[in-house]
């Protein structure tokens, strides 16, 4: 049943719509989170680090070190954790598709019902929806796809998605990390190096902000306002928390 292939048979008077139709909507959607979850935390999380270290006073090539360091951990991590989560999503894919499929071949009357009842939620009678139950019926592939996109609401994940994933975000968040310690590459004093930083981080914020408040749908002068703000005040903590532990 997985390995059929299914043919899309349409009127070529709507074949002929359908082609002089081009949708644009934006179909990015993974790349962009994924990217949004690098860059973010890399902004964020090597400017608190940056700021605090800055804060106890330590030298810029100390703050440089450790910020490298962080990034290249916090790049592996990052990563790691986007590949698990993508595999996890693939292989709870895998299992329901075992399963349905199971059912369909064990209890086919009972699917036939759950068709029913998905189609009668759209308002569809039954005089109208059974020769769509029939149809999917003598077509088990179809049938199967159409119970795992709308009983179970899975879309099949891109085979490649967890390594994509895990190279998106890592390479994001090494992007995001290197902004906020570039001051720290060459200007000497800390002190002087964390007001540059701070500059131009939250600049790079702003941008930020504003590119995910856009790709999003969201308001983009208010994305930008509000992750600029997340970093100041993390950074603003890690400072503070610094100068009080180390003054």
């Amino acid at each position: 049943m997985a390995g059929e292939d299914i043919t899309i048979n349409i009127e070529p008077e709507k074949q002929r719509l359908l082609n002089q139709h081009k949708e644009k909507h934006f179909t990015a959607g993974e790349i962009v989170r994924d990217i949004i979850i690098g860059v973010s935390d890399g902004l964020t999380v090597p400017f608190a680090l940056a700021a605090g270290l800055s804060g106890a006073n330590a030298s810029s090539s100390i703050v440089l070190t450790a910020g490298i360091a962080e990034v290249a951990a916090g790049a592996i991590s990052m990563g790691l954790g986007g590949y698990l989560a993508a595999k996890s999503e693939a292989d709870h894919y895998a299992r329901e598709l075992k399963r349905e499929e199971e059912e369909i071949i064990t209890v086919p009357e009972t699917e036939a019902a759950e068709v029913a009842e998905i189609l009668a939620e759209y308002g569809i009678e039954p005089h109208e929806y059974a020769p769509v139950v029939n149809a999917l019926r003598k077509r088990p592939q179809a049938w199967l796809d159409f119970m795992m996109k709308f009983e179970l609401g899975l879309e099949k994940p891109d085979p490649r998605r967890a390594l994509q994933s895990a190279f998106t975000i890592a390479v994001s968040y090494i992007l995001g990390g290197l902004v906020p310690l570039l001051p720290y590459m060459f200007i000497s004093r800390a002190m002087d190096a964390v007001v540059a930083s701070v500059v131009i981080t939250i600049a790079a914020l702003l941008i930020f902000g504003y590119a995910k408040g856009y790709f999003t749908g969201s308001k983009p002068v208010k994305s930008a306002f509000q992750t600029a703000f997340i970093g100041a005040i993390a950074s603003a903590a890690a400072f503070g928390m610094a100068k009080l532990i180390h003054p």
